[in-house]
């Protein structure tokens, strides 16, 4: 099995839309041009290209790229609407940046989250005639999602509608301009001393869940839940240990939609009789026979509007469903397989920042002879090196200066700089490893940082440890907590548009819902609680000038606070222990406790990665390790 979860793991997609896009024959405006001609055909005044795939996954494998190769914009969010005369590309503040320089002139960005951009449903009724026509393709398109596009155009009283068009448009066009092929990896058992938790007790939960909700079935289209409640890992998605999947859960059967070729003898038994396999291409016909002829139906809310349709509307439930909850909700076997992989992963980071330290101090000029590419490249390395690690959990974000405004900023190994001694470096990167999944930002300077940038950094740090020191009441949701990490800032004027934390998977995704810490309405939907795992990740950027985040994993605990309030509290404890650069502190704009808190966080550092760097024989690293960190000089 261990042999078997290499092979499934080890080597994911890695060709993107956007590099598929650079080898394209066509041009942004041909494709545009190819586009309309058959909208046109298709009598649709509008076509919707969203982001994601059948399964709603962040994470795209190649051939589900459509949106990046549409428009050239590779951010992971977005959603492009092309009229015949207009192409409009939404994406959120992460993303204004990277979209501005990736696209051309076909195209306009729409700025989601400001209060002068409509959004989609309403800019749909701003474009489209009366009468007029918007399709999509009904499995890439939430259910929830759909309907709300439909009761806006409705409501206009317009004669305006979305339709379903079945065959995807995007594609038509992207068959006949070498669109890659799918890959599909060999799906690997997650054993128990990684998932803590069999099969049949998630079932049992699963099932317990459905009664209490009235439901006799459960129908599971995300990918990271499929994989979660069968303990089984893939590499059909770059970054995520996932495959293609569609499962349904009745009181009677469990099935599992997959393509019968990933699935290895070992798989079969690990199943066993409690779980039927199905072809994954014969979902959509097969499903609707497998559902009970009574009984509500469950449906997460990412389940596609193709999916939901398969059912009469009366008979479904649309609502988180109980995995993503079960599975936000780390066991003890999970948690501390996220601590044991945190501690390997820092052991790579002590290593690579030693080393890009040694470059700068060997270098003549202001200027190293490495890239951001090619650094990025040796901190994955070294990550290799570490025991049972599987993949990169995200394409590294390595911003030299300039580049680290731009939020998920993606160097390209023709066009990225050099790394230089004179600018800020921002490197944010993670990992999958068998025992838990990483991910890590830290903000340094390899010269002498100046002091507006030794400003901006400490506001961001006292958010940071401002967020993490802070004990909670039960019950309080991430997005009653996010103004706890900009304060600082606030209180300076600035501020950072993304939110401040995310959830993590457990060698599954690096972004995993449903909670998160942030000022968006959804991240108050549903409360921390404890064996949740998220980041600590404020931030600071200056278009054209330095980017500034300062990322932790950090895992919520119970914890015990004096006082007469008689409710539990909780807190963050951080799962990250890598050090922080102390020549970015301008300590005067620290507290005493604001002290204390980073003198102990360092001091854990090196009691918990020192070790392993000693059993490494990485004699080098460990001193490193030990000269940074040191308790802060107070000035």
């Amino acid at each position: 099995a261990a042999a078997a979860a290499a092979a499934a793991t080890t080597q994911p997609q890695t060709t993107t839309a956007a590099a598929a896009s650079s080898r394209s024959a066509m041009t942004s405006t041909a494709r545009l041009s190819a586009l309309r001609t058959l909208m046109k055909n298709a009598n649709l005044d509008a076509y919707i290209v969203p982001s994601e795939d059948a399964h709603q996954s962040e994470y795209l494998a190649a051939p589900d790229d459509r949106r990046a190769y549409i428009s050239g914009f590779t951010g992971s969010a977005g959603c492009a609407i092309v009229s015949h005369n207009a192409a409009a590309m939404f994406t959120d503040g992460r993303y204004y940046a990277q979209a501005l320089k990736e696209m051309d002139a076909s195209w306009t960005l729409m700025r989601t989250g400001d209060r002068t951009t409509p959004t989609q449903d309403v800019y749909l009724k701003q474009i489209l005639p009366a009468g007029g026509r918007a399709g999509i393709d009904p499995k890439l398109i939430a259910y929830p999602a759909f309907e709300a596009i439909a009761a806006t155009l409705k409501k206009a009283g317009q004669g305006q509608e979305i339709v379903p068009v079945l065959d995807n448009l995007v594609d038509a066009v992207w068959n006949s301009d070498g669109k890659p092929l799918a890959t599909r990896a060999p799906i690997a058992v997650h054993p128990p001393q990684y998932a803590g938790q069999s099969v049949d007790s998630k079932l049992a939960e699963v099932r317990k869940a459905m009664a209490a909700r009235g439901c006799s079935s459960l129908v599971v289209s995300a990918l990271d839940e499929v994989a979660w409640l069968f303990n089984l890992r893939g590499g059909d998605i770059p970054f995520n240990p996932v495959f293609f999947a569609y499962a349904v859960v009745s009181q009677a059967e469990a099935v599992l939609y997959v393509h019968p070729e990933q699935v290895s003898p070992d798989v079969s038994a690990h199943l066993g009789r409690g779980v039927q396999l199905r072809p994954y291409d014969e979902f959509f016909t097969d499903v609707p026979t497998r559902v009970p002829a009574e009984g509500d139906i469950w449906i997460g809310p990412k389940c596609s509007y193709a999916l939901a349709a398969l059912f009469p509307k009366e008979r479904l439930v649309e609502h988180e469903t109980c995995i993503t909850h079960q599975k936000a909700v780390k066991n003890e076997i999970e948690l501390q397989g996220i601590r044991n992989c945190h501690i390997r992963d820092a052991a790579a980071l002590c290593e690579f920042f030693l080393w890009l330290e040694q470059q700068a101090a060997e270098a003549n000029g202001p200027e190293l002879q490495h890239t951001e590419v090619t650094v990025a490249d040796k901190l994955e390395a070294l990550r290799r090196e570490q025991s049972d690690f599987v993949s990169l959990s995200f394409d590294t974000i390595s911003g030299m200066g300039p580049n680290g405004a731009i939020i998920h900023y993606h160097a390209k190994r023709e066009s990225c700089s050099r790394i230089r001694k004179d600018q800020l470096y921002l490197c944010d990167s993670g990992a999958q490893y068998r025992d838990g999944t990483t991910d890590v930002t830290r903000t340094v300077h390899l010269g002498q940082p100046t002091l507006y940038e030794k400003r901006c950094f400490t506001l961001v740090l006292k958010g940071h440890i401002n967020l993490c020191r802070t004990p909670f009441v039960e019950g309080t949701t991430g997005l009653a907590l996010d103004a706890l990490a900009r304060q600082a800032l606030w209180e300076h004027g600035l501020d950072y548009r993304h939110g401040t934390g995310h959830g993590v998977g457990a060698f599954l995704n690096v972004h995993e819902g449903p909670i998160g810490i942030s000022f968006r309405p959804s991240a108050g939907r549903f409360p921390l609680l404890a064996g949740m795992v998220v980041t600590d990740e404020p931030g600071y950027y200056e278009d054209e000038k330095f980017g500034i985040r300062i990322e932790n994993v950090v895992e919520v605990k119970r914890a015990t606070v004096k006082g007469n309030f008689d409710g539990q509290f909780l807190a963050f404890e951080a799962m990250t222990f890598f050090p922080i650069q102390a020549k970015l502190i301008d300590t005067a704009l620290l507290s005493p406790a604001e002290v204390q808190w980073l003198d102990h966080y360092h001091s854990q550092c090196l009691q918990k990665v020192g070790p392993v760097l000693a059993q490494q024989g990485r004699t080098s690293a460990l001193a490193w390790l030990e000269a940074n960190t040191k308790p802060l000089r107070v000035m």
